[in-house]
């Protein structure tokens, strides 16, 4: 189950042009994700990025915790899901309406999209 989880959060797609736009620094992704829950409902996962450098959330009934940066561009995030770590990684995050993709080892892997709630 905690392979099929670090899939379904490090692999949905590979990144292409297709009206998603870069964000390029922490202060605009914080506009977009404060106060709100990053979310696949097919999943049952939901995460909340913290101001403080905090993540937490749920999957699959599970609790996820983990801490985040900003670095040189990317979203840098360690977690951990119901004693399972997810490893450290920096990802391009990139925006298109209600909806944020990540795509890891700094855009060059693969992708997953999340709605904002």
């Amino acid at each position: 189950m905690f392979r099929y989880l670090t899939l379904l959060l490090l692999a949905a797609a590979p990144a292409w042009a297709d009206g998603y736009v870069p964000v390029r620094d922490r202060t605009e992704f914080m506009r977009l994700v404060e106060g709100r829950q990053l979310r696949i409902a097919l999943y049952g996962l939901g995460l909340n990025v913290l101001p403080n450098g905090r993540i937490e959330g749920e999957a699959m009934g599970w609790s996820i915790t983990g801490t985040w940066k900003w670095q040189d561009g990317y979203f840098c995030r360690e977690m951990d899901w119901s004693g399972k770590a997810i490893p450290f990684d920096c990802q391009l995050v990139e925006v298109r309406g209600d909806q944020l993709r990540f795509t890891v080892d700094r855009g060059a892997g693969q992708s997953a999209a999340f709605r904002l709630r």
